[in-house]
């Protein structure tokens, strides 16, 4: 098996997953400027980038057959750039929006726990990320939200509070609400609860009915609602995994 592995590693297109993942690390470093600097919507973008190389990342390293452990690792650190510490540099900017225009020397003590509370995203989400590495009951689904959902979420909802206004948005444009989401999805990242994954080991509809009512309702409703629908389309992620924990 060690032999395989170093006659992968030795192939010339090795490299081309590790790369798309290095793509994935290098958009959110940027986008994490942009973050803080208040330009939201073009951090946004930037981590949709990241989540795209993340996605094909894995697909190319499956495709030409040079996974190892060497991406693993790779892939998890970048993960924790994008999709740890960037959404919470969006939340932290967010919320210094939400609270005031003044300098932070003006900050009540309740203020200053609204603005330090994103701080737990790239905590939770990097002992996500660990717990996942050395986990092997997450081979065919999850224990716990994954960082990419949850950067997704809190991404889109600042997106909706800060640029677009959008329902969810208008919910959530509060200091309070937003910091009690960033707490409880913080939780969920490391709790035990099994959430579903979007593999499918057979394509039957029985078999995969939660699978399939999710897809299709998430697609009508970004459809519909666009970028704004995806927070709403993290909760039914949730909310399904919940009701499929139920019925067990």
């Amino acid at each position: 098996m060690q032999a395989i592995r170093m006659e992968q590693q030795t192939k010339w297109y090795a490299f081309f997953p590790n790369l798309l993942t290095i793509l994935n690390l290098l958009s959110g470093a940027v986008a994490i400027y942009f973050a803080l600097n208040n330009n939201i919507e073009l951090a946004v973008i930037l981590m949709f980038a990241g989540a795209i190389f993340d996605f094909f990342d894995g697909f190319v390293a499956r495709l030409l057959k040079v996974s190892g452990e060497l991406g693993k690792q790779l892939d998890s650190l970048a993960d924790v750039v994008t999709f740890g510490v960037l959404p919470g540099a969006i939340v932290f900017s967010t919320q210094r929006l939400l609270i005031t225009e003044n300098g932070f020397e003006n900050f009540t003590l309740l203020q200053w726990i609204y603005i330090l509370s994103p701080l737990l995203i790239p905590a939770f989400s990097a002992l996500r990320l660990a717990k996942f590495n050395i986990d092997t009951r997450q081979s065919k689904s999850f224990i716990g939200l994954p960082t990419p959902a949850n950067a997704l979420f809190f991404a889109s909802l600042c997106y909706g509070i800060v640029l677009s206004n959008s329902a969810i948005g208008s919910i959530a444009a509060r200091p309070g609400v937003l910091f009690i989401l960033t707490v409880v999805f913080s939780y969920l990242l490391v709790s035990p609860i099994p959430m579903f994954s979007l593999k499918f080991s057979s394509y039957g509809f029985k078999k995969n009915l939660a699978t399939y009512l999710f897809l299709i309702l998430s697609i009508v409703l970004i459809v519909f609602f666009t970028i704004n629908a995806i927070p709403a389309v993290i909760i039914l992620y949730i909310l399904i995994s919940l009701v499929l924990l139920l019925k067990k």
